[in-house]
This record gives structure tokens, sequence and C-alpha cells, in this order.
């Protein structure tokens, strides 16, 4: 199993990388995770923090369902300074037994003025029927000089499964009212050794809708709902496993988020 996305909820906790934007929405679903991006850049040396707390009705990563039933509750602590994230994050299984750590370190930074990026690293530790863990090195591009067209690639390489992730999205974020903002998008999955060995290339196609509406004292709830379609990666292994059916998932996921 593989790091968040993205999503948390009262009492049990996560957040994928945080990104450094300034406002747009990008959620995406594990790597994204990783879920919104609501620390901006900043080097003025003062420290800015956020907690947020989410669910999603299923917890899926590289286009499958990590678990056999029911949803995920995510909730996450974050510190930024002179564009360094420190977070820790937490997913527990809301009808099965499972838990999810994630700890990690980003550094967000500006390209041009329009194009930024991040790396970082993370450690992930996996309980569930089976004691499991990960390293993880990530990095992400993001291209901004107009908002209803917003291109991005994310990059992730696991050191256990020593193979990497590639995702390459386009989001398009409107704001229909004070506060209030929607982004549709597509997101392009591709496996390299990453979740299997098997078959390198196309992995899933996923769209969705993405909203944020900004509460008075700094809250922020946003929401997603999403549509995974399986390719040729996520196919090959059904069919090395047994399984038959339909591969594709729908999900939706909720947030509050407080930044201070």
């Amino acid at each position: 199993m593989n790091k968040t996305s993205l999503y948390t909820a009262l009492v049990t906790l996560l957040i994928s990388p945080l990104a450094f934007a300034d406002d747009a929405v990008s959620i995406d679903d594990s790597h994204t995770i990783k879920v919104i991006e609501q620390l901006p850049s900043d080097d003025s040396g003062q420290v800015q923090g956020l907690i947020d707390l989410g669910w999603d009705s299923k917890y899926i990563s590289e286009g499958r369902n990590n678990l056999e039933k029911g949803g995920i509750y995510w909730a996450t602590a974050a510190v930024q300074k002179d564009n360094f994230n420190i977070y820790a994050t937490v997913g527990r299984g809301d009808s099965q037994h499972y838990t999810e750590w994630n700890f990690g370190i980003e550094y967000g930074f500006d390209l041009s003025e329009n194009l930024s990026g991040s790396i970082g690293y993370q450690r992930l530790e996996f309980y569930g029927d089976e004691r499991a863990y990960d390293n993880e090195l990530f990095s992400s591009l993001e291209y901004t000089a107009v908002d209803w067209l917003v291109p991005s690639v994310s990059y992730t390489y696991s050191t256990e499964a020593a193979g990497y992730f590639v995702e390459v999205s386009l989001h398009s974020n409107w704001e229909l009212a004070d506060g209030l903002s929607v982004s549709p998008y597509v997101t392009q999955g591709f496996d390299f050794q990453y979740v299997t060995e098997d078959h390198d290339g196309p992995n899933h196609f996923q769209f969705g809708v993405e909203a944020e509406y900004l509460l008075p004292n700094n809250f922020v709830v946003s929401g997603h709902i999403s549509h995974t379609i399986a390719q040729e990666d996520i196919k090959l292994e059904a069919r090395n496993d047994g399984i038959t059916g339909s591969l594709d998932e729908t999900f939706a996921g909720l947030h509050l988020s407080w930044n201070f």
C-alpha cells in the first residue's frame, strides 16, 4: 500500500504533502492527496500552521481501493517556515482495522513568476492485517499563468518498491462567489514499478470536481467527488490476481482546515 491521499475527520488524522501555491485549489487523490494548498510560499521568517480533518468514502490511491470495505478518516498537522513545511498525518479506516502514519518535510520554491515547485521526503508506517513501511521522495511542478487551465506534474519514488509513479494533471479554477471556488480536474497516472513490476506505463485516468469555501477565522471547508478509470497496469494486475468485474472507482471526500 502507498501514501495518501486526499482525507481527514474528527479524532483520526492526515493530509498529503502540502504544496506552496497562493490561491489554487488542488486536492487530487492520494499523492496527492495530495490535499489543499493553503500555506502560501513565505520567506518572511514567520511560522505558519495548519490543522486539517477529513474523510474519504474510499481510500483510493494510484487508481486502486486500498481497503476492503468502508472509507478512511484523516487528520494532519503542518508547520511552515521559510518555505519549509513539516507535517504529520494519520489515517484510520472507518470500517476495518487500518492505520497509516505519514511524517514528512517539503521545500517549496518559485522557478519563475508562474512556475512553482516543491521537493520533499516522507516516511510511511502502515498498521493493518500486516505491518509495513516505506520511504518516499517526491517532487511537483505547477504552472499558474491562467486560473482556468493549470497544468501540473508530480513524481513519487518509493525506496521499498524501487519504482516511481508520475501523475500529470489539469485543473480549471473558477471563483463562483466570494470565498467559493470550484475546480474541475483530470489526471493521468503512470506506474513504473511503483505499484506493480509486471507492467510499466498508463495506470489510470481520473477526473472529478473539487470545491473550497472560505469561512471566518481562517477556516476552510472543502470537498471533492472523483472517478477513476482503470488502465493497463491495473487491468494486468487484476488478471494476474484472478479478479473480475469493474475496476473503476467513484469516491468523495470532505475536509475542514484551520490555518493559523
